[in-house]
């Protein structure tokens, strides 16, 4: 069977004002995490944007559906939150495509999946949204008028609607931005190897893979799976999913890219904005491309409205966590002992855990 399973070729690319709409759809939780990383870590902001642009068209011309583009959250926070270095970000970007990989081609998902159980994959989600409240307390402690501004931003937002929160306070800090230090003359980043600095192997990249790997394995290859066959008729395995994310971050992390996932978040969010083909992924490569082009203008972005951009992320993991599981206290055990000590140390816990508990 073909990557794109059922979809019929007359289907996979559409028209109408929905697949421009619904290329926004996993842009929420995206960018907020990316202008993140391209501000408080060595990442450059212009290649990051550049690896979801040309992977957003990738997977949506091989596909012929929305399919999400996301970054993978537990390596991304954890860099944010200076859990890792930029060093360690690569190399477990690296090591989780490797794994991935081997892992989609021997067809190993579902018994790795059942290793793990959901409620520890939910626990590192946890840990991940308190790390980058964590992370985001300096931010708006510096300037608490700025911040309080924001939050009373994103309360006026909500009443409309939720899901534009992140995208109206990312639009008002580009604003502030411009006003500023004024618009950059539009230019694209110079095509090298690593352009940030290259992978540091250490025991801190270890434990990042494992706790991505968690929660990659149950959201991004076999929830991405099932929402695919009940949204657009798709069939396509949680198996080949795992090798197109293993094939896109060995190919884009090297090139300054954020290690990347799927996710059935972001899929969702795609099709509630109304995305039905991969016409929408092309509509989303242009707009990171547009972005990418004029990423400089984000170095005046404010940091307190950073800060409460990544309290919105926190929160929104959090609320996944939560409500998708019948175990709260596990997942909340998970993520406490993960701040107490590390995700590496709470994952294992938790997996162990998971397998004694009969």
């Amino acid at each position: 069977m073909s990557v794109s399973g059922r979809i019929r070729a007359i289907d996979r690319f559409g028209s109408g004002i929905g697949e421009v709409t619904g290329a926004i759809g996993d842009s929420i939780t995206v960018l907020p995490l990316v202008v993140a990383l391209g501000l408080l870590t060595s990442a450059s902001l212009p290649h990051l944007l550049v690896g979801f642009a040309v992977f957003q068209a990738v997977w949506g011309i091989a596909y012929g559906v929305p399919l999400s583009v996301e970054p993978m959250k537990a390596l991304a926070g954890l860099a944010v939150a200076g859990s890792i270095s930029h060093g360690e970000l690569v190399a477990a970007g690296l090591l989780a495509g490797g794994a991935l990989l081997v892992a989609g081609w021997r067809g190993w998902l579902s018994a790795i999946s059942s290793l793990v159980g959901e409620p520890v994959v939910r626990g590192v989600q946890f840990a991940v949204a308190c790390l980058l409240v964590d992370a985001a307390v300096p931010a708006v402690a510096a300037s608490p008028a700025v911040a309080a501004g924001g939050v009373v931003l994103a309360l006026a937002v909500a009443v409309v609607s939720r899901r534009a929160v992140a995208l109206v306070l990312l639009a008002a800090g580009g604003l502030w931005a411009a006003a500023s230090g004024g618009v950059p003359a539009p230019a694209l980043p110079a095509l090298a190897v690593f352009p940030a600095g290259g992978p540091t192997v250490s025991a801190g990249a270890a434990e990042g893979v494992l706790a991505q790997l968690a929660m990659t394995v149950g959201n991004a290859a076999i929830a991405t799976s099932l929402l695919l066959s009940d949204l657009y008729d798709a069939d396509v395995s949680p198996d080949r999913l795992a090798e197109s994310m293993g094939v896109m971050n060995l190919a884009a992390v090297p090139l300054g890219a954020l290690p990347m996932c799927h996710g059935s978040g972001g899929l969702a969010g795609k099709h509630a904005f109304g995305a039905r083909t991969g016409t929408a992924n092309l509509f989303a490569g242009v707009f990171y491309l547009a972005l990418a082009l004029v990423a400089g203008l984000l170095v005046a972005f404010p940091m307190a409205l950073l800060g409460v951009l990544l309290v919105i992320v926190a929160a929104s993991l959090a609320r996944v966590a939560f409500e998708s599981t019948d175990r709260p206290l596990l997942v909340a055990s998970v993520g406490g002992l993960a701040v107490l000590t590390n995700v590496g140390v709470a994952f294992a816990a938790g997996i162990a855990w998971w397998q004694l508990r009969g």
